[in-house]
């Protein structure tokens, strides 16, 4: 591995946030912040790419001074360094209602994204009213979550992953990360091989496969882990400056 980062040197770090940059109280710890400071000091981008919204992302990266693209809802929306959109992604209304419905079959807590704001487990008066971004299914019950998993597979028009071992993320077919990334390389002339993705949940898994170095969290879903090149501490143990200084600052 140590080889293959001389040949292809890191030149953008994506960093998933919730159980990857943020620990459990949902905050940046001093170590990762100084981390990802230095790696931008030394020029490399630090890109959040998140299943967040926007609003609900924003704060963070200004907090850390980030001066590059933000990828957010599963790559649903991409902005660049000024806030401005770059591209959207919108799920039918019409499969939002029939989600909608899944969830009272099934008696599950749900959320979903617009382009305006966040629901949880409630919905607008007129859902066809709306752009809709993702939906999210909560259910600590495994055979109901299989089940709400199969029905949305059978539609075949769904990216379907996750950001907690209890839910499903719903995207647009071929909406993620990865995807995104792809996008925010090639509007900075960089390529995927010279990108570090680190991540912890199944909304992570095509980042990190298609990254050129991908790091699961030491809290990570054994699928992630499986996947990734290399395992670092987890997000309680300042995991993302671990990997950054290891790999980008060595």
């Amino acid at each position: 591995m140590e080889n293959y980062l001389n040949d292809n040197e890191i030149k953008l770090i994506a960093l998933d946030m919730d159980g990857t940059l943020l620990n459990d109280q949902h905050e940046i710890s001093e170590a990762n912040r100084l981390a990802i400071k230095e790696a931008q000091e030394k020029g490399v981008y630090v890109v959040l790419s998140t299943g967040r919204s926007l609003r609900k992302c924003e704060y963070h990266a200004d907090s850390l001074s980030l001066t590059s693209y933000l990828v957010t809802v599963n790559g649903s929306e991409i902005w660049d360094d000024k806030r401005g959109l770059v591209e959207r992604n919108l799920v039918k209304s019409e499969s939002i209602q029939w989600m909608l419905e899944l969830t009272h079959k099934h008696q599950v807590r749900y959320w979903a994204i617009t382009t305006n704001r966040n629901w949880i487990d409630e919905m607008p008066d007129d859902i066809h009213a709306e752009e809709w971004l993702k939906f999210g299914f909560n259910s600590k019950d495994e055979t109901t979550r299989d089940t709400i998993l199969k029905e949305l597979q059978s539609r075949d028009e769904f990216e379907l992953s996750n950001s907690t071992p209890t839910n499903i993320e719903v995207n647009p077919a071929g909406i993620n990360k990865a995807r995104g990334l792809v996008l925010v390389c090639e509007r900075l002339g960089i390529e995927m091989k010279n990108v570090m993705a680190v991540g912890d949940s199944r909304n992570d898994l095509t980042m990190i496969e298609e990254a050129g170095f991908g790091i699961a969290m030491g809290n990570a879903q054994e699928i992630v882990k499986n996947a990734a090149a290399w395992v670092t501490s987890t997000n309680n143990e300042d995991g993302v400056a671990e990997a950054i200084r290891k790999w980008v600052l060595k």
